[in-house]
């Protein structure tokens, strides 16, 4: 027979180390994710919201960068995987304008961690993040 003093302790923590690390690899990544949706989430809702209760275009682009740079800065996000996207319908009508339904959409990318930036690799594993938001301008809108 075998003695097998002390094996079960070996083996409990060979195991717990080889699950254990790729589980909190997993949780910190999808929190990260998360995290970088909600930031591209209130992105394109709060500078939608702000472009349409502005009193004029010049404003409300002023007041939409204002509110970006710093949902991007809080959020954490990466300013220079961050694109905005601009639209209004009628497609005829000039953007922002008034009576215009105005629609934003944010994309960011997220880089995962613990990548090395070595040929590429933190780009080609970045994960996208996208949302939109759509907001009504008031047909009255930039009339005092």
């Amino acid at each position: 027979m075998r003695n097998d003093d002390g094996s079960a302790a070996l083996e409990f923590i060979t195991v717990g180390l080889i699950m254990l690390v790729p589980l909190v690899y997993l949780v910190v990544t999808l929190g990260i994710i998360q995290r970088q949706s909600l930031g591209v989430e209130a992105a394109a809702r709060h500078t939608a919201r702000a472009i349409s209760q502005a009193p004029d275009a010049a404003t409300a682009l002023q007041r939409s960068d204002t509110i970006l740079a710093n949902i991007v800065d809080e959020y954490g996000l990466d300013p220079d995987t961050v694109e905005v996207s601009l639209s209004c319908e009628p497609r005829d009508a000039d953007c922002p304008s008034a009576g215009t339904i105005v629609s934003i959409t944010i994309r960011a990318h997220v880089a995962l961690p613990l990548v090395p930036p070595v040929l590429g690799l933190d780009t080609s594993t970045a994960i996208p993040v996208e949302a939109s938001a759509v907001q009504k301008i008031s047909r009255l809108w930039g009339q005092e």
